[in-house]
């Protein structure tokens, strides 16, 4: 049960450095957040943004990075 432990807080720890590289990154990547998809409402005091096209395509990329961490 410890190996598990250890498995799981290695894995952890690395999701978090790429989070983190992601986040400090994130303002030199000009296109990120605003893909076509990405809704943006703004009107008279009040403004709506989702970035549904990034969250599709940072989901891709987890998905395949997890899966070559199962294997």
């Amino acid at each position: 049960m410890n190996i598990l432990l250890a498995k799981a807080l290695i894995i952890g720890g690395i999701i978090l450095i790429i989070l983190g590289g992601i986040v400090m990154f994130s303002g030199r990547i000009p296109w990120l957040g605003k893909l076509p998809g990405d809704i943006h409402i703004k009107k008279d005091g009040f403004s709506f943004y989702f970035p549904l096209t990034t969250c599709i395509i940072i989901s891709i990329i987890l998905t395949i990075i997890f899966r070559f961490i199962k294997r």
